[in-house]
């Protein structure tokens, strides 16, 4: 029987004892990806000539009763989610476009007006919520970074709150704001490290019959598309609506709809209430219960035979890789995302087969991928380097970046995506 592994301090981190959301000590084998840096500490030139980095221990387990895949190894939030987070939403055109088609959607399904309350958690630059203010809404964001705080805030000013959320501050914006009918959390709930406190927050804001929408990657896609470079620091949990669920119920909420959608390489949107309003549980979210049954996402052999296939594509993309270089062929990166950073150091790649990558983000460009120290630059600079091939970093946008650098293909390159195989298109 596997444990989660003794209760140790180091530094500020902790490894992890117990299950982050029911408390038992039993945990089995998911994915043992060594140790990394922290996946979005971007370094400067400078830092890079003078710095050393720290390398932690990257390891997800399952518990065997609540069935929560979590990380053994925690960082506290606070030194992730710092006031230089280099991820603003705004920046991916896939992402924007899925903001606006659901702001659209959920206004006329809720049939939102004026009077009524948006609350984001984790709202980024507020690439979601202006859609919300354009029709008139009040809207309210919460982001504990305080410099894609300032972003939301001037560029389309939405209010928002930089803290990170939980029960406390839960109750404190219903005294300060009102009550909530619609909270939205795309993308956040596998990144706090206190899972309940977070969901008590949501019980204490929402409307007896409002409605909170969570999206996050789900694990029966992550196992099944081998998207282990999703494993980070930053992301403690691993959702599968059977884990979620667990949690949900014990702060006094429930599902009861859900939508499968393509974002991130396969996400959940879940719709939530309180346990005691009137939604009636949908058919989709029955059947997709029953789904995560038959795949088998509540046995120990499921978790145990991941590693494997972990290791298979690290062996067969370092194989692509070794005999591109071996012919002469250049080799660039697209991206600077933080699942590119996992897949990088759990590989052992660095400038000795990329020569650099590139990101659209400015907040990024001059800077240093952790671990590896592979350069980044502004995407400009394809053209004048001519690369043979161009490794998808974002796998999930792909279909966006291949549409964008289409021009490659005037001096014959070719794109390769990495996830869930080896791939050049």
């Amino acid at each position: 029987m596997s444990s989660f592994g003794s209760d140790l301090n180091i530094g500020k981190s902790v490894i992890q004892h117990k299950c982050r959301v029911c408390g038992s000590e039993s945990a089995a084998p998911f994915a043992d990806l060594g140790v990394s840096p922290i996946a979005n500490e971007m370094l400067t030139r400078e830092d890079a000539k003078r710095l050393s980095e720290n390398f932690y221990p990257l390891n997800a387990v399952v518990c065997k009763r609540c069935w929560l895949v979590q990380l053994t190894y925690s960082h506290p939030a606070k030194s992730l989610f710092t006031n230089n987070y280099p991820y603003y939403s705004s920046y991916s055109e896939t992402w924007v476009a899925h903001a606006e088609s659901y702001a659209s959607q959920i206004v006329q399904r809720m049939q939102l007006n004026s009077v009524m309350r948006v609350v984001e958690v984790a709202s980024n630059d507020g690439y979601l919520l202006r859609y919300f203010k354009s029709l008139g809404i009040n809207v309210l964001g919460i982001e504990p970074c305080q410099n894609v705080a300032e972003a939301a805030r001037e560029l389309h000013g939405i209010p928002t709150i930089s803290e990170f959320f939980g029960a406390e501050l839960g109750k404190k914006i219903t005294k300060e704001y009102g009550l909530a009918n619609l909270m939205v959390a795309n993308n956040v709930l596998a990144h706090v490290p206190d899972t309940v406190d977070f969901l008590a927050g949501f019980k204490e804001l929402l409307t007896p019959e409002g409605i909170a929408t969570f999206e996050f990657p789900h694990l029966l896609k992550l196992i099944q598309q081998n998207q282990f470079d999703t494993i980070y620091h930053e992301h403690y949990c691993y959702l599968s609506l059977i884990a979620v669920k667990h949690a949900l119920e014990l702060v006094g909420l429930r599902p009861f709809d859900v939508e499968n959608l393509t974002t991130h390489g396969g996400s959940l949107r879940l719709f939530v209430c309180h346990a005691e309003a009137s939604f009636s549980s949908t058919t989709n979210l029955l059947k997709l219960e029953e789904t995560e049954v038959k795949a088998g996402l509540k046995l120990d052999k499921t978790y145990s035979e991941f590693q494997e296939k972990v290791w298979r594509t690290k062996r067969n993309l370092l194989r692509f890789l070794i005999d591109a270089k071996e012919k002469g062929k250049r080799i660039v990166g697209y991206g600077a995302p933080a699942k590119g950073n996992t897949l990088l150091n759990f590989c052992g790649i660095g400038t000795d087969f990329l020569d650099f990558t590139v990101d659209i983000s400015p907040h990024k460009q001059g800077l240093m991928l952790p671990g590896s120290r592979v350069p980044v630059y502004g995407p400009e600079v394809i053209r004048d380097f001519k690369p043979d091939y161009i490794l998808i970093l974002p796998w999930n946008l792909a279909g966006e970046i291949m549409r964008q650098h289409s021009y490659i293909q005037d001096w014959g390159g070719r794109f390769v995506v990495p996830i869930p195989e080896v791939r050049v298109l």
